[in-house]
């Protein structure tokens, strides 16, 4: 036994759309978490509420017993908004273990193999013209050190739509590339806007733009011979794993040898316990690992923890000048004190995280500011032509 115990929490909804946990020790050692499901905010605070009855008393430096107990001893389990309350309350247990032991978390996952870690932010594309696309990513390249993008592939997509539908989608893909050049990695997310039907047509007129990645080009994990089926289309690597929350469901997509980028998100798969399990697993199939983080600076500093310890880290998503920060006011690096914590370095780097715990500390005066306001972000609701509902 440490001797210490969790002994109070206080739960903060800020803008853009995150939601922060703070976690304190009757010794008054503080850990964050960021337990958030983009859009379902105030559900996810009320689970993080219920399981925290859990947690208060408990042994904080008994990380897996807590996770095991607020998983199994529940009698319902996994999805998105209990594996991401979940995901909060693990993040901040481990601050608080590193906190207490002087040490960054990825020092206590085993020690890192790396000493930088590549990174990649967003560039837009959705139902942008390829001239914008082409001059958004141009911006965001001369305004940063980031040598990686991401953008959509496309906009919405009907079931079996047009040759003009997936036309524009290339077009916009091969403006961006000459803007850029080959030098410039740039990942496409089809965010499972894209139905089986076209994905194989889509596929084939945007890989001659050198993608280096296709990520969601179908959204479950649910049913993985649909993965197999995409991945005999393509030779262009396939990302996936930001909607699935289970170590059980990404052991199940590795069976399908049909995934080359593990894409899961630290605030939605149950936090660094399970991330770190996730790495380790696809290190055994030979499959890189690049978490999925459009969101604030605990779930990045978790991220980059763990990747700092993973051999087949390959880069990991930030959400810097990403557009729901500019449309909530706030950005990554508005809620940290220690912010140059987060600098990318001229090749497209950022170093591991060396300070105590998680190794960004959060101003927690200006969460506390921030949390006033609060947030009301929603989802876009977008429907095809003839009004069915679809994904955005």
């Amino acid at each position: 036994m440490s001797g210490d115990v969790v002994a109070s929490y206080e739960l903060f909804k800020v803008p853009p759309r995150w939601l922060f946990l703070r976690v304190e020790t009757k010794r008054g050692v503080v850990g964050w978490g960021e337990p958030n499901v983009e859009g379902f905010s105030d559900t996810v605070r009320t689970a993080v509420e219920e399981l925290m009855k859990s947690v208060v008393g408990q042994d904080p430096s008994r990380i897996q017993y807590i996770w095991q107990k607020l998983f199994r001893q529940k009698f319902y389990g996994g999805g998105p908004i209990l594996m991401s309350a979940m995901a909060g309350i693990d993040q901040a247990l481990w601050d608080i273990a590193g906190k207490t032991l002087g040490a960054p978390v990825s020092r206590l996952l085993g020690g890192a193999v790396r000493d930088r870690l590549k990174v990649y932010r967003w560039c837009g594309g959705d139902e942008n013209s390829p001239e914008e696309s082409a001059a958004e990513a141009t911006r965001v390249l001369a305004t940063s050190n980031y040598k990686q993008l991401k953008m959509n592939a496309c906009s919405r997509m009907e079931y079996v739509d047009t040759e003009g539908a997936v036309a524009a989608a290339a077009a916009r893909f091969r403006a961006v590339r000459e803007a850029v050049g080959p030098g410039v990695g740039v990942g496409l997310d089809f965010h499972g806007r894209v139905k089986l039907p076209m994905a194989k047509k889509l596929m084939e007129a945007l890989a001659p733009y050198d993608p280096l990645f296709f990520e969601e080009v179908l959204v479950r994990g649910q049913n993985p011979a649909l993965h197999a089926t995409v991945a005999h289309h393509t030779s262009v690597p396939l990302a996936t794993g930001e909607r699935m929350y289970t170590v059980e469901e990404f052991r199940d997509l590795l069976e399908t040898r049909a995934v080359n980028i593990l894409q899961p998100d630290c605030s939605h798969a149950g936090g660094i316990s399970s991330l770190h399990t996730i790495a380790r697993m696809a290190e055994a199939y030979e499959v890189s690992f690049a978490p999925h983080c459009p969101l604030g600076p605990i779930a990045l500093a978790a991220c980059l923890q763990v990747d700092a310890t993973a051999v087949n880290f390959c880069f990991q998503e930030t959400s810097l000048g990403i557009h729901y920060n500019g449309e909530g006011g706030m950005d990554l690096l508005d809620y940290v004190a220690n912010k140059k914590a987060f600098d990318v370095d001229a090749e497209g780097y950022v170093a591991t995280l060396a300070g105590p715990g998680l190794g960004v500390d959060i101003d927690e005066a200006a969460v506390r500011a921030a949390a006033v306001a609060g947030h009301a972000w929603a989802d876009r609701e977008w429907t095809l032509p003839d009004g069915t509902p679809t994904t955005w």
